[in-house]
């Protein structure tokens, strides 16, 4: 049976100063999925989603959405379209509580937000312990569940993460590959960027490989994970970053 593809990017070009980071790149993510890129720093990984959010002006290429033609548009109409992006880094607002962070998160919404705050909370039972914390004095794990949360503030269909085990301690990098396959669970769709390809295809469904701006490979979590070239470039490189 034919998958709906929720978003599709075809020949993407993006370029930073004169460099092209982007070099025609094409790709689908199917509803309901999680699809990762994996691949070394610099190939464009990140420029990709930034692009879909409407961070970065694209060169040339179309983005679709939910059968609709995106390219160009503003961030906060993506966002209002289902859209939104977790960065790298976290980017939680430190000097601003838990809850102040996840009431940012649904800042374009005209409802309440306490039932999305509860099911935050329930996804997230330490988010709801500390409330009233201080985002900046959270662990590092604990702020990427922050911008996990606040995120799915927005009610959104596409969740793109950027490199959400970074500078995490492996039993927390655990905790956030179960928490990105439980949001899964729960109907939302994720396009997963990340330098760990060991995990990153353990729990996706589908995977592109990314080389200075292009797509080298794809296949299911399962057959990339198998590849030998695959195993090669990446599986021992992510592991060594996380001993």
């Amino acid at each position: 049976m034919a998958k709906n593809n929720l978003l599709t990017l075809d020949n993407l070009y993006v370029s930073y100063g004169g460099i092209r980071a982007v070099k025609g790149i094409s790709l689908s993510v199917p509803e309901g999925e999680i699809v990762t890129l994996i691949g070394a720093n610099g190939a464009g990984k990140s420029t990709i989603l930034r692009a879909i959010a409407g961070l970065i002006k694209l060169e040339s290429g179309k983005i679709t959405y939910r059968n609709e033609d995106i390219t160009g548009s503003p961030t906060n109409v993506i966002v209002e379209k289902g859209i939104t992006l977790v960065p790298e880094g976290r980017r939680v607002f430190p000097n601003l509580t838990v809850i102040e962070n996840l009431k940012i998160g649904g800042y374009l919404r005209k409802d309440n937000l306490d039932n999305d705050i509860n099911w935050v909370y329930k996804l997230f039972p330490r988010l709801q312990e500390r409330s009233w914390q201080m985002a900046g004095t959270l662990s590092g794990g604990e702020q990427q569940m922050l911008a996990v949360g606040r995120a799915l503030m927005s009610k959104p269909k596409l969740i793109m993460m950027d490199e959400p085990s970074l500078g995490l301690a492996p039993i927390i990098v655990n905790d956030i590959m179960n928490i990105i396959k439980t949001v899964n669970k729960e109907g939302v769709t994720i396009l997963l960027v990340e330098q760990n390809a060991n995990l990153a295809l353990k729990i996706a469904h589908y995977g592109y490989v990314c080389e200075t701006g292009n797509i080298s490979m794809e296949g299911s979590g399962m057959e990339l994970l198998n590849d030998e070239s695959v195993k090669a470039a990446y599986l021992g490189k992510a592991r060594k970053n996380h001993k």
